[in-house]
């Protein structure tokens, strides 16, 4: 019997989850100053739903779907990225009404499912922190995501980042491309992978994105989807680096960036970590606009802008940058208790404290008094209230303040009924002690 984690997953233990936590709030607050509104969907999905958006050539589909037949012969998946699954809620809730303010704009944290070769940075189960924006076609829409985006890694403390972006011009474009590329890659036909092969005549821009070292000689040589930008999408992509240029970010334009994704349309970016030792795993975000999946998915032709970042991969790159983030478990009072007869009374103090709002352990195992002060010490509590046999025949305990060590001993009654002034007392003392 296997009683192991599943290969490609981790457990997030206590001291790491916390990382997690700061993560996922500081990405709150932040979309929350842009007006973006959370959104939770299941983690699973009909097939069609992700199939039909993210392309039947891509990847995911072809080779990475946990996908299986439920009880009911139904054909399901767990979702393998977010915005198939958040497209399919507009819709299906019809969040494009009059009622709803345009453009719309949500986001989500949660876990994603791929069935590929883990690595670093790179898992089975991985975790996902996105946006997605409805409504609007103003290149603004893209470039202020964008800034979003920055500003997240700029307020985590991550600054070995770059901005690359290109563009994949609208329907026009991608005929006219699609075209050049097939008469650009055919001769080499023999000389591509199976996997570029059987896509040249289904997705040829799904031959950029392989990784596959046969089809990087050609890859890099390959025609610039710019150079066949239509009218329409070439004022676009020229008003998003101009707006670009008004905020002073500085971006990369990669005429060879595609994504992996079918849906995109005009613009696309990541962000790319240059932290020593990211290596393959250095796109921390990604994203672009895709103005055409509402519609695909059964909804009003709406255009729409997101983006998504890899949780796994933020915590790698505050690694190798060095970054230490705040903790955020911060312990206001402990309460030693010395004796059996005073396991009751430790047990009303500390939940006391608790019912004014601080945060309060206590020992509940029986140790020794330096036992009990040491886990007070490591969990780095402001007060340490010690109450024994003595202090509680006269009804006492004592206070202590950690950083000051003075001491001074209250009332059970004051801790029980007014434990706010004691704290606010105990943190004058310490105040006072340092000047």
């Amino acid at each position: 019997m296997n009683f192991q984690r599943p290969k490609g997953t981790n457990d997030i233990l206590p001291g790491v989850s916390e990382k997690w936590q700061f993560i996922e709030e500081t990405a709150r607050l932040l979309f929350r100053d842009y007006q973006y509104q959370e959104i939770r969907t299941p983690i699973f999905e009909h097939y069609e739903v992700i199939s039909r958006s993210v392309g039947d050539t891509t990847d995911i589909v072809s080779k990475e779907m946990y996908d299986f037949y439920d009880k009911g012969e139904r054909h399901v998946t767990l979702r393998p990225e977010g915005t198939a699954p958040i497209v399919r809620a507009y819709v299906e809730n019809k969040l494009y009404g009059p009622e709803f303010p345009k453009p719309y704009k949500m986001f989500y944290t949660g876990p994603m499912f791929r069935y590929e070769r883990p690595q670093k940075g790179r898992l089975r189960q991985f975790h996902q922190i996105g946006v997605e924006a409805f409504g609007s076609a103003n290149p603004a829409t893209d470039v202020e995501t964008m800034a979003m985006a920055l500003d997240f890694f700029k307020q985590l403390g991550i600054q070995q980042i770059r901005l690359v972006i290109n563009s994949l011009g609208d329907k026009e474009t991608r005929q006219a491309y699609r075209e050049a590329l097939i008469a650009y890659l055919e001769p080499h036909f023999a000389e591509l992978s199976e996997d570029s092969q059987r896509r040249l005549h289904e997705n040829p821009l799904r031959v950029l994105d392989s990784k596959d070292k046969r089809d990087k000689q050609f890859v890099a040589e390959a025609p610039s989807i710019l150079d066949y930008l239509s009218e329409a999408a070439k004022v676009h992509f020229e008003a998003v680096k101009e707006m670009l240029d008004a905020l002073e970010i500085s971006y990369e334009v990669d005429s060879n960036m595609v994504r992996g994704l079918d849906y995109y349309t005009h613009t696309i970016f990541e962000i790319m970590s240059d932290a020593p030792g990211m290596g393959a795993q250095a796109t921390i975000c990604a994203g672009g606009r895709y103005d055409h999946l509402v519609e695909e998915l059964g909804g009003e032709p709406t255009p729409a802008f997101g983006f998504a970042m890899g949780v796994e991969r933020i915590l790698l790159t505050l690694e190798s940058e060095e970054v230490v983030l705040p903790a955020l478990n911060e312990l206001d009072a402990y309460v030693v208790s010395l004796g059996e007869e005073t396991n009751v009374a430790a047990l009303k103090v500390v939940q006391a404290i608790r019912n004014f709002g601080f945060s309060a352990d206590r020992d509940v195992m029986g140790r020794k008094a330096k036992a009990q002060f040491k886990s007070a010490d490591k969990a780095g509590a402001k007060l340490v209230l010690t109450i024994g046999g003595n202090e509680l025949e006269q009804g006492i305990i004592n206070v202590k303040g950690m950083a000051s060590r003075q001491e001074k001993a209250f009332s059970l009654t004051d801790i029980y009924e007014h434990f706010d002034d004691v704290y606010d007392e105990m943190t004058m003392m310490m105040m006072d002690s340092e000047d």
